[in-house]
């Protein structure tokens, strides 16, 4: 599975333990919904600075929020 789907699951996981919406996590993260949406579905590439907004977004830590993830070199 790419990593972009991977991360997208991952964040949508933590955004439902969280009980939050889209909308509502790009507030917290200043994000736009869009973007977060198409993140969550594995169709973008966050950059490092989204990955941190993100991840205080949750309360949890970069390598809290990327747990798990895997590079497969296909």
């Amino acid at each position: 599975m790419k990593i972009e789907l991977q991360l997208g699951m991952r964040i949508r996981y933590l955004r439902k333990k969280a009980n939050l919406t889209i909308e509502d996590l790009a507030f917290e993260c200043d994000i736009n919904k869009n973007y977060l949406c198409d993140l969550e579905n594995g169709r973008r590439n966050p950059t490092l600075k989204v990955l941190e907004k993100l991840a205080n977004g949750f309360g949890i830590t970069i390598s809290e929020l990327t747990q798990g993830l895997e590079s497969f070199n296909k």
